[in-house]
């Protein structure tokens, strides 16, 4: 999976940080040195979070000076190129722009107001109430320079943890982003990119499509 994703990255992007956990990350720097491909491993200590994550790979990616940070999670293997080339076209001058998915019984739900402003996200996974059909990440974002390594740290100096997980989760900074910069939205090439690869049958699924094609 990480091999398939620095490929599948490697036109839009210079350099990769994987962060991993304790447990993992002997293996991944084993991998990632076996398979001729340059990435950084780093380790998160504590499952704290994706909100942690983000900037473990945000701060180490800043001594390079990225115009750009571009986040993925690593088990979003759907993902297709024409999806990510509207993403780098539309990025430009936005604090974030990220692909979004209209679809049934969403995981997560961006809520915007009468000018299509993100202004919260609701995540099933902390117990908040979901519409029937709602509009959802799919695993990927692009900050800029000023949002990944000064914006992102003061939000996360304010965050706690979150409802039933406890975990600090990287979603609620989006909408505290739009209230002061601009995050721009562009539409996924299709909802089963969304599906992160953590069960067989979502492993199943993926494969079936990804021959497909």
């Amino acid at each position: 999976m990480l091999s398939w994703l620095m490929n599948l990255y490697r036109p839009w992007t210079a350099a990769a940080v994987v962060v991993a956990s304790p447990s993992a990350v002997d293996v991944i720097r084993a991998h990632m040195n076996g398979s001729g491909i340059d990435a950084t491993v780093v380790t998160q200590d504590e499952p704290t979070g994706m909100l942690d994550a983000v900037r473990i790979g945000c701060e180490t990616a800043r001594a390079w000076r990225p115009d750009r940070v571009w986040v993925t999670w690593c088990d979003q293997i759907a993902v297709q190129p024409e999806t990510l080339d509207r993403l780098a076209h539309a990025e430009t001058d936005t604090a974030l722009t990220l692909p979004v998915v209209r679809r049934d019984a969403p995981y997560i739900h961006f809520d915007r107001d009468a000018s299509s402003r993100i202004v919260a996200v609701r995540q099933r996974r902390e117990g908040q109430p979901m519409p029937d059909r709602g509009e959802s990440d799919m695993g990927v974002f692009s900050m800029s320079a000023d949002a990944a390594f000064d914006r992102l740290p003061a939000f996360a100096g304010t965050a706690g943890p979150d409802g039933n997980t406890g975990e600090r989760n990287f979603l609620p900074f989006i909408p505290w982003l739009a209230r002061t910069s601009r995050v721009a939205t562009v539409e996924a090439t299709d909802p089963i990119e969304a599906i992160g690869v953590n069960t067989p049958a979502e492993l199943a699924e993926v494969e079936a499509w990804l021959t497909s094609r």
